[in-house]
């Protein structure tokens, strides 16, 4: 099996299993099955709101803030928003190994600059003004 099969096959794969994350987490929330940090049912009154205001009525979290929220159902759709973003990561990081044994430096580079963009990019370090 080559590079592109084996990417592409964790590509499904990674795609696969966030989307049944973001299913059934969507699902636990419209249900009921987790506790809600706003009730469904009070969610369209905030949707007028300026961010600023809404961020200071609701209680909500700002970058990775809401990985301390995963106890309520509308903040565990995040984690498969953040599986998915990952998915490239853990591709490039799978056929790094396969480049690099033979010899493909070049490309091996790419791929390691692909997910050290990618990770910078997902940590909020270069988000200006938060």
């Amino acid at each position: 099996m080559n590079d592109q099969q084996v990417y592409a096959r964790w590509l499904d794969w990674g795609t696969r299993i966030s989307l049944a994350v973001l299913v059934a987490a969507f699902l636990a929330y419209v249900f009921g099955l987790a506790p809600a940090a706003l009730p469904l049912a009070e969610i369209p009154r905030f949707w007028q709101l300026p961010l600023e205001r809404y961020l200071a009525l609701s209680g909500s979290p700002t970058g990775w803030g809401w990985l301390a929220m995963l106890d309520k159902g509308e903040y565990q759709n995040l984690v498969g928003v953040a599986l998915l973003g990952l998915v490239t990561v853990a591709c490039y990081l799978r056929i790094l190994p396969a480049l690099l044994a033979r010899g493909e430096r070049l490309q091996a580079g790419f791929a390691l600059a692909q997910v050290v963009v990618l990770l910078i990019a997902a940590s909020g370090l270069l988000a200006g003004g938060h």
